[in-house]
């Protein structure tokens, strides 16, 4: 009884982690810019009828290149950084600005009043 349970979880941890290796293999396929989508097609498709063969082949042909391409990709998704939200320097720099805004009539009197209330807040309560 125990062996069966031990054997049934040896199996689902096995096809897991062969799934998780198709998974991976797919989606470096289509990062892969240098094939063409004929050579993508085929590896899906023996990848479909000769699974394990064709993991084991690609995991060996094309696992240094696999390994280029995700750290390429990690590159890309630290660049995303750039884009967030700086914080501010202090609270009269934030006031300033939104006082620049509300002369632009880009924001109304209300508007600046929270900004203003937000800055001063932020001053007393350390967030």
């Amino acid at each position: 009884m125990i062996w069966d349970l031990l054997w049934y979880t040896l199996l689902v941890f096995y096809f897991v982690a062969y799934i998780y290796v198709v998974v991976l293999i797919i989606m470096d396929l289509f990062r892969d810019h240098t094939l063409n989508g004929w050579l993508k097609a085929l590896w899906i498709i023996f990848l479909v009828f000769l699974p394990f063969l064709t993991a084991l082949v690609y995991l060996i042909a094309r696992g240094k290149g696999m390994a280029e391409r995700a750290r390429a990709n990690r590159g890309i998704v630290a660049e995303a950084d750039d884009y967030r939200p700086k914080a501010s320097t202090s609270p009269a720099d934030d006031i300033a600005q939104a006082k620049a805004l509300l002369d632009a009539g880009t924001i109304s009197q209300g508007e600046f009043d929270a900004l203003k209330s937000k800055a001063l807040g932020n001053q007393f309560f350390g967030a």
